[in-house]
């Protein structure tokens, strides 16, 4: 009986992970192995510093340079801590954990776990500015409170634990994304204050190294079974490789003493992140979007960045063409003023990290990623970033760089047209037009069912969009992860064709993809991203840009026609089809457009989806418009033809 209820255990585990993988790409890859043809184990072993000599940041002692580090930040930091040292520590209760597996929701939880982690950076950084003992009582109660925590990992996570359950076993400890950056979090904790924890009580500083050793690092060197650690070939890389591994890299560099067990993790790392390289297609696109490129792409940096300082330079990968284009795609994709191209589970409105990009850009000798990042340190007013979750080490860099990056030269990348060819995203411009289109295939990391969509842009904002994502919830990671509306082609600009709607999966896919620079096209044959019973002999949706209009047209033999055709449309604000043949468009952000149909073709039809998601309205207001061109024939063979032109210029 126990072997057999091992076993189930054992399969519900697995099952999740498979689950929570389902979204993420499962391609080979190629095998470039880039840290570890960098460096042997011998070279990491023969580089390694031990001695903690490597931090760039003033000892907690030092007040001369905490003021220089802090500079014109330091007020900041200081009002950040005081408005913490009234904060009550958040109690989670099991039954909050338990929310997740009753209901889906996550929030109920994470909103206490993130106020309790981002109080204890605003402190610490606010006792590091002023270095008065004002914030150490709240601090210590913090780390604390954290180390009396059964895990570290947030209810959505702890499906990781052998049990497949919610409720965190302490016996079964999980090194997830957040358990782990918890972890590092309260590494530079220990590592700042640790005279300070002594002078107080020792057992401060014993507490917290027995809480990392115990969680994070002898789980680390012991367990192969974390699917993002990749070591097991059968399951999915994607960013939390990057991350998870930057923050326990963390902790063994703050807190390992013996050379050898240390050099050991650092290869180890090596060995796992080169996963991730292998999985990351050589174009460097992030298919998980520019909103996650912070935690793909931005974390292998603070990964290649950690590696780099702990190896005394020694191994650094920051010369790889590679690297440099995954830095790069976070520039190509904004679109301007605060607007993104937001394929997959991301935000229309995210430009990103100034300091971030800056640091990257600097590492990769990137002059457009170092003035973009200018440029955006300036929109926002040179503010420091908003503490978040447990990215303390981007705070710090920040801090540390932030006198630098405000004497750099603002700069838009000029651009005009950006071809990923392995992502298969195109980026074009064209007078006052943005166009960004995509091929790929329906199984990508936080894949929609979006093959061969689009995002149109005027004057830098979106006329036809992508909704993006909204609150994560249990359903977003699962196997019903395509019921939500945002996730269908239905609702991206997309054919539902012959009745069918696009699947998702690695086989659906788009096929013969073209691009023309010098015209400014963009085509794909969608047929397989569609199911067999579709009947779909071939599908080519093109698309041309020019300094007056985008062309939309479709061209296609079906086998076997019983539905008409439909086309859908996303757009914001205001939309009249009362005119045959003519759409006016008129978005919240001032832009004024026309979409030309053939109305003996197409009869027009509206959809309100009324939003209520804060992720949904505090970028689109409380509603979006569908519009659909149903065909008002059922035929076997024909050409569509869309325009779409500025109100007034068509």
């Amino acid at each position: 009986m126990r072997e057999k209820s091992l076993h189930s255990r054992c399969l519900r585990y697995l099952w999740t992970v498979i689950a929570a993988c389902a979204f993420c790409t499962t391609t080979a890859g190629t095998e470039r192995n880039l840290l570890q043809k960098a460096a042997t184990a011998t070279r990491v072993r023969a580089s390694i510093v031990c001695d903690r000599s490597w931090v760039p940041y003033p000892a907690y002692s030092d007040r001369t340079g905490w003021d220089a580090v802090t500079g014109k930040n330091k007020a900041e930091l200081i009002a950040r801590g005081e408005r913490r040292l009234d904060f009550e520590w958040r109690i989670i209760r099991a039954t909050d954990y338990l929310a997740f597996e009753r209901s889906g929701n996550r929030k109920i939880m994470e909103v206490k776990y993130f106020d309790n982690t981002n109080a204890l950076s605003d402190l610490l950084l606010a006792e590091l500015a002023e270095g008065q003992g004002r914030f150490l009582d709240q601090i210590i109660d913090g780390v604390f409170y954290f180390c009396e925590m059964t895990s570290w990992a947030i209810s959505a996570h702890q499906n990781m634990q052998l049990s497949g359950r919610a409720l965190p076993d302490r016996n079964d400890p999980v090194i997830a994304l957040f358990s782990s950056g918890t972890a590092a979090l309260l590494a530079w904790t220990n590592h700042f204050l640790c005279e300070e924890f002594n002078r107080i009580d020792p057992i401060i500083s014993t507490r917290i190294r027995h809480e990392i050793e115990d969680r994070i690092l002898n789980l680390y060197m012991r367990e192969d079974r974390f699917w993002w650690m990749a070591f097991r070939p059968v399951w999915a890389v994607n960013n939390w490789n990057p991350w998870c591994n930057s923050n326990v890299l963390q902790c063994f560099m703050l807190l390992e003493d013996d050379p050898n067990r240390l050099s050991e993790a650092v290869y180890r790392s090596m060995r796992s992140v080169d996963r991730f390289l292998n999985y990351i297609k050589s174009d460097g696109a992030c298919e998980e979007g520019p909103g996650y490129w912070v935690v793909a792409a931005g974390k292998l940096f603070d990964y290649l960045q950690l590696l780099s300082w702990v190896t005394n330079g020694d191994v650094s990968v920051f010369g790889d063409r590679m690297i440099r284009n995954m830095g790069e795609y976070v520039v190509r994709s904004c679109i301007g003023d605060d607007w993104v191209v937001n394929f997959a589970d991301a935000s229309a409105r995210n430009a990103g990290e100034a300091g971030l990009i800056y640091r990257y850009g600097r590492s990769v000798g990137s002059e457009e990623m170092i003035g973009f990042a200018a440029l955006l340190n300036r929109q926002q007013n040179e503010r420091l970033p908003d503490t978040k979750e447990t990215h303390l080490l981007r705070q710090l860099e920040h801090i540390r760089c932030a006198g630098e990056l405000s004497t750099v030269e603002p700069r838009m990348s000029d651009r005009e047209f950006t071809w990923y060819p392995e992502t298969q995203f195109c980026y074009m411009r064209s007078g006052r037009f943005f166009l960004a289109a995509k091929g790929g295939h329906n199984n990508e990391s936080h894949n929609h069912n979006d093959i061969g969509s689009f995002i149109l842009c005027t004057d830098n904002r979106p006329v036809l969009l992508d909704a993006g994502v909204g609150t994560y919830t249990r359903q977003t990671f699962s196997t019903d992860r395509y019921s939500i509306w945002s996730m269908q082609s239905d609702y991206h600009n997309l054919p539902c064709i012959n009745g069918f709607s696009q699947r998702n999966g690695e086989t659906y896919a788009a096929a013969d993809v073209r691009i023309n620079e010098r015209r400014r096209t963009f085509s794909c044959d969608l047929a397989g991203a569609y199911p067999a019973e579709a009947g779909i002999r071939y599908w080519r949706r093109g698309y041309e840009l020019t300094k007056k209009a985008l062309v939309v047209t479709d061209d296609f033999m079906l086998d076997a026609p019983s539905d008409p055709n439909i086309l859908h449309f996303m757009t914001w604000g205001d939309v009249n089809i009362a005119q045959p043949g003519r759409v006016w468009i008129a978005t919240p952000a001032g832009q004024r457009a026309v979409l030309i149909y053939d109305a003996s073709v197409f009869e027009p039809s509206l959809e309100i989806i009324p939003l209520d998601d804060p992720l949904f309205t505090r970028v689109w207001g409380d509603r979006l418009m569908r519009l659909s061109l149903r065909a008002r024939k059922v035929t076997r063979q024909a050409s569509y033809r869309v325009t779409i032109a500025i109100a007034g210029q068509e």
